[in-house]
């Protein structure tokens, strides 16, 4: 199962990231890099064309690579039952917020202080909204995981129900955004959660959540429905564009 210990010091249980974890992750720090500097250098357009097709051809290298199966984006359970045990930072190796691996992501720092889980980031201007502000979209989706943290800590994590924020007042980019979250009610089938930003001692934004308590054993049910499904949905869709392709043969 998921410990309430946000911090893993490997994720050398990913097939993923097996015997390259530090190679994946300066390869998601230069990307990051990139991205960074995609929004704020501006160089002449024919340097951007020569930039542009070096970084294709290194695209077009790095997708050579792409395995037959795709990778999972959290660590799988184990083949004979449970999941591994594994903290909850560290199941979550290309996760959008704080997913070390996944160049999109700040990523944001996840720790505990029970009964509080809190994140911890400086975003810069790849994720400014207004000027000088982080976007709104942004922090929810931070709260997201950030409320998540917190149910994990009393053991009752499931699906976003609902997620409300509040905007009390700008949070800047440049400067350390602390997120915090705390459980506030918990019932047979649900988790209610409240969470803020602080910034230099104020208080940003203010977010409350809804959650559905699902039991491990019925995500795993869930996620292998769906793969299910989308491998039959991918037969079906083979299947007939061969059908097609067959009968167009044929009349011809």
């Amino acid at each position: 199962m998921l410990t309430p210990d946000p911090r893993p010091t490997s994720f050398q249980n990913h097939p993923g990231l097996r015997d390259r974890e530090p190679e994946a992750r300066e390869l998601a720090d230069v990307l990051r890099r990139l991205i960074r500097l995609s929004v704020t250098a501006a160089p002449p357009a024919s340097d951007t064309v020569r930039l542009t097709t070096r970084l294709a051809a290194l695209a077009d290298e790095l997708e050579t690579h792409l395995p037959a199966d795709p990778l999972p984006r959290f660590i799988p359970p184990d083949d004979d039952g449970p999941p591994k045990d594994v903290p909850l930072g560290g199941a979550m190796p290309y996760d959008v917020v704080v997913g070390p691996f996944n160049p999109v992501a700040l990523p944001l720092v996840l720790d505990f202080e029970p009964p509080r889980a809190l994140g911890r980031g400086v975003f810069d201007v790849t994720y400014e909204g207004a000027p000088g502000c982080v976007h709104g979209a942004v922090l929810v989706a931070a709260f997201d995981i950030i409320l998540t943290a917190a149910n994990a800590i009393v053991g009752a994590v499931g699906p976003t129900v609902s997620l409300a924020v509040r905007y009390v007042r700008p949070t800047l980019v440049g400067e350390e955004a602390v997120f915090e979250g705390w459980v506030t009610e918990v019932t047979d089938r649900r988790v209610f959660s409240k969470g803020r930003i602080v910034q230099g001692g104020v208080v940003t934004v203010e977010a409350e959540g809804e959650f559905a308590i699902f039991s491990q054993d019925r995500v795993n049910r869930l996620a292998s429905s769906r793969r299910r499904a989308a491998e039959s949905d991918a037969a079906a869709s083979d299947a007939g564009a061969s059908s097609a392709a067959t009968t167009g043969t044929t009349g011809e």
